[in-house]
């Protein structure tokens, strides 16, 4: 008997050192949740008073929320921006340009979702991103606490990272 207690311990042991090593291995490949600032420490002169929206509690029978975040190149040069990409699958951005018409939508580059435009950003110029949230993609499971990212990635290879927030209900 005390073999196979060793024995379960050891499995148990391993599979939580295998789960830690893969949960490291998996946050080595994301971009830092700061505002700003890539993994390579990269910080992005693109910049935007708000990045976070909490829209409290909202429902999925009212449908998807959006939330337009303003964003502004203050530096003396033009910046490209190669990417616009979000967290999930039930989250899209669109870049809304100055003279009102869309670019997008922007999605989930692993799940297939299109994340390439090459928009200038001139020197001076603001932009706005909208971020729309869809509550019902996830079905009855998705009720509860959500947090979704939208992430502008400039030819530098430095982000400007957006996030919004909701308590979904039925």
């Amino acid at each position: 008997m005390e073999k196979k207690s060793i024995i379960i311990t050891f499995i148990i042991v391993f599979t939580f050192i295998g789960l830690l090593l893969w949960g490291y291995a998996k946050n080595g490949n994301t971009v830092a949740s700061v505002q700003g600032v890539t993994k390579t420490g990269a910080k992005s002169e693109l910049i935007s008073d708000i990045t976070i929206n909490d829209f409290g509690t909202i429902t999925m029978r009212n449908g998807d929320v959006s939330k337009d975040f303003t964003f502004t190149n203050p530096t003396n040069k033009d910046i490209t921006i190669n990417s616009v990409e979000t967290s999930c699958m039930c989250t899209k951005a669109l870049l809304v340009e100055t003279d009102g018409s869309i670019k997008g939508p922007f999605g989930m580059a692993s799940m297939g979702g299109n994340t390439t435009t090459n928009d200038i950003i001139r020197a001076g110029e603001s932009r706005t991103l909208r971020v729309v949230y869809d509550p019902n993609a996830h079905g009855p499971a998705g009720v509860g606490q959500i947090d979704r990212f939208a992430t502008i990635t400039d030819s530098s290879g430095a982000t400007l990272q957006f996030e919004i927030k909701a308590l979904v209900t039925p």
